[in-house]
């Protein structure tokens, strides 16, 4: 793959507490870099609306999905639920990404493009 990579068959799960100030950010910003990935926001239940917010996105982005969970069960576990999600559906390669920008997006094409190369 090259440096250029957009993404096919990649997920990345980005898992959501009271993000409403970064997701409507945070998401274009990962589709902007690979394209044909498809991002995964697993919300738990944020009171400040993160939840619907990510749902608008996946109503206007076929490649943006919502896994709402009833409650704050902690990231590891958002994760898992991720990954399960994931294999689930036969994605090729899965992402762990911070919805507040602490993963710079930058990166994401260069770790795809390494992946043929590396595990």
């Amino acid at each position: 793959m090259a440096e250029t990579s957009t993404g096919e068959g990649a997920l990345i799960c980005i898992p959501t507490y009271n993000e409403a100030e970064n997701i409507e950010r945070i998401v274009p910003a990962v589709l902007e870099r690979v394209p044909n990935a498809h991002v995964l926001v697993i919300d738990d239940n944020s009171p400040d609306g993160t939840g619907q917010l990510a749902d608008r996105l996946a109503d206007t982005h076929p490649n943006v999905h919502v896994l709402h969970r009833v409650g704050k069960e902690g990231l590891g576990k958002a994760y898992l639920a991720g990954f399960r999600w994931a294999l689930e559906r036969d994605y090729r390669y899965i992402f762990e990404f911070d919805a507040d920008f602490s993963h710079n997006p930058d990166y994401l094409p260069h770790f795809i493009a390494l992946l043929d190369h590396h595990d």
